[in-house]
């Protein structure tokens, strides 16, 4: 007895010093104070004002399940210091949101869609040539950053993605294509620029809980595919709280009631991590002017940098979206320039099946329809960027890195009143732009998709059912548009190369070229 007095007494005493009136508080949650430091008290106390009570409601008497209650409070503390403006912050943007969504409100309501400026390549002509030479010497002055938060079980393989092979002639990982290419700048770079030192290009990996361990063992283990330990960061992003209803009730884990239910925030994080880890103002010391990422399974990539980069130094453009040439209505994003009544403007990705519906409520009839060129006028976007360092910085000081977040949730019913399951806020790399001032300059750079673009996102299965005429994006799609793209090149340089087969691998009716392997 006289331990429970000692215990609501020094929980009396800690509530005084803190200012806090618990009159309302659960009292479950009161009982067990003690357990707790002032700091988490103070958490306690806002989740409370932000009707998170239920949270609470289940608490065992002090003494039964005391750890748990601790581990649950440490769990909180993670998720409130690892998103911008913590859970206060998390909690009123998914209160907006979710009222957008059950309103059935469009983001993209009151703007105007156009073409944006940007640059169309045609590959090895004397202007992809002009960028690329551009590029190449620009190429000392840059970061990379490849987000790899994912692991592979869309194709069926449950490791992460980069270490599956881009090809199997050589049996070369995608983690070690990538790298080898970056060296091979870094060394052409300092080449073209007399550089009497050769500058060390930085590489930051962003992983996450599923992809760290396996991450940093493939690179370890390789021997880091040849680049200094000194040059290779990770960064690892946090998942985010789950959401039970419609005011946003943080979920708790079906399976344990002293743990939030937690979800991936998707590859927006990059943004956040990377202003929060200080690297940008240090590649800005060292007199770095572009961060180039890019995502995990796309084995032509980096034959459509050095141009790209090239267009970025010579436009100076704060912001460009790589792209390929997308036929109207075809199932990928469409770079757009979106201007609304009220004169704000800016340059982004919307999906394809907004994309037409848009169109068609501003004047335009026939919605998306391919132009004289026989594709889109509005380029598809293949999420790869280049960011200029120092207006890069300056926003994010102003954002805290924080993206423009959206909501998916799967309703029960069309009452949209409870979900099928708990929803989260997501994020997405490609939305950097949204929060852009008009003056910020936002352009994209065209290429030809067979140089740029092979992503391997389809199993087997999945992709011998694809529409007959539509990409595979399949691991076999993959590797014969590596060949295929190594084949072209050196047709290009005028080496004969025999013409393609069509064969039929995995139930997919391909183009298969000669087996032809170029090394970075």
């Amino acid at each position: 007895m006289a331990s429970g007095l000692t215990t609501a007494d020094s929980t009396a005493k800690l509530l005084s010093d803190l200012k806090i009136d618990a009159g309302d508080w659960p009292p479950s949650l009161v009982k067990n104070l003690h357990l707790l430091s002032p700091d988490q008290i103070q958490l306690g106390k806002m989740l409370l004002e932000m009707g998170q009570s239920h949270l609470f409601q289940h608490w065992a008497e002090p003494g039964v399940d005391d750890d748990q209650k601790k581990a649950f409070f440490i769990q909180l503390s993670k998720l409130n210091s690892s998103y911008p403006g913590g859970l206060a912050s998390y909690i009123k943007t998914a209160r907006e949101l979710l009222a957008d969504s059950k309103a059935g409100k469009n983001p993209y309501d009151g703007f105007t869609p156009s073409v944006p400026t940007g640059e169309v390549l045609s590959f090895g002509d004397d202007n992809f040539i002009k960028f690329e030479d551009v590029g190449v010497k620009e190429a000392k002055n840059a970061a990379f950053v490849l987000v790899a938060g994912g692991l592979g079980e869309r194709l069926g393989y449950s490791g992460i993605k980069v270490a599956l092979p881009a090809e199997t002639t050589t049996g070369t990982c995608f983690l070690q294509l990538y790298i080898e290419s970056i060296l091979a700048l870094q060394e052409a770079s300092s080449r073209l620029t007399q550089g009497t030192c050769q500058k060390e290009i930085p590489f930051v990996i962003m992983t996450s809980d599923d992809t760290h361990t396996p991450m940093v063992d493939l690179v370890e283990s390789n021997s880091y595919f040849g680049m200094k330990p000194s040059q290779v960061k990770f960064l690892k992003q946090e998942k985010v709280a789950c959401l039970d209803d419609n005011d946003a009730r943080l979920a708790l884990d079906p399976h344990n009631k002293y743990r939030i239910q937690t979800k991936p925030h998707g590859h927006g994080d990059v943004h956040s991590l990377l202003y929060s880890s200080g690297l940008l103002n240090v590649w800005h010391d060292s007199g770095l002017r572009w961060v180039i990422f890019f995502q995990d399974t796309n084995g032509l990539l980096f034959k459509a940098i050095p141009a790209s980069l090239g267009v970025s130094a010579t436009k100076e453009y704060h912001v460009n979206s790589l792209a390929v040439p997308r036929k109207a209505k075809e199932a990928i994003g469409g770079i757009t320039k979106l201007t609304h009544s009220d004169g704000r403007s800016m340059v982004i990705n919307v999906e394809y099946n907004q994309l037409d519906p848009l169109l068609r409520a501003t004047g335009h009839p026939d919605g998306d329809v391919n132009c004289e060129t026989g594709y889109s006028p509005f380029p598809g976007n293949i999420n790869q960027l280049i960011l200029e360092l120092g207006p890069y910085i300056k926003e994010l000081t102003k954002t805290g890195g924080a993206i423009k977040e959206f909501v998916n949730p799967k309703y029960k019913d069309a009452s949209k009143t409870s979900f099928k399951s708990s929803t989260r806020l997501e994020c997405m790399m490609q939305d950097y732009p949204k929060t852009l001032p008009p003056s910020a300059r936002v352009g994209f750079t065209v290429m030809d998709t067979w140089l740029a673009y092979a992503p391997v996102k389809n199993n087997p299965e999945d992709a011998a059912k694809v529409p007959k005429g539509n990409p595979y994006h399949s691991a076999t799609s993959g590797e014969m548009a590596i060949y295929c793209a190594n084949s072209l090149i050196l047709k290009k340089a005028g080496v004969q190369v025999e013409d393609p087969v069509q064969q039929v691998f995995n139930g997919q009716e391909v183009e298969v070229w000669p087996r032809v392997y170029l090394e970075a």
